[in-house]
C-alpha cells in the first residue's frame, strides 16, 4: 500500500511540475513583445539622431553665415 501511495504521489507531484510551466504559444508571445520593444526604442534612436544631425547642419549654416557676415568688409 506505502508503495502505490508513493506512485500516485510521484505521479501528482510530476504532473504539477509539468502544469506550472509557460506554454509554447505564451513563450513565443512574449519573445514577439521583447522584439518589438526593441524595434520601437531602435526606432526612437534613429530618429533622435535624425533630429540631431539636421539640428546640427542648421547651426552649422548659421554660423557660416554669421562668421561671412563678419568677414566681409563694411560699406
Amino acid at each position: 500500500m506505502k508503495k502505490v501511495f508513493a506512485i500516485f504521489a510521484i505521479a501528482g507531484l510530476m504532473a504539477t511540475a509539468a502544469s506550472c510551466g509557460k506554454s509554447a504559444e505564451e513563450i513565443e508571445k512574449a519573445k514577439q513583445d521583447s522584439i518589438a520593444a526593441a524595434d520601437s526604442v531602435a526606432d526612437a534612436a534613429a530618429a533622435q539622431a535624425a533630429a540631431d544631425s539636421a539640428a546640427a547642419a542648421a547651426q552649422a549654416a548659421a554660423d557660416s553665415a554669421a562668421a561671412a557676415a563678419a568677414a566681409a568688409p563694411a560699406k
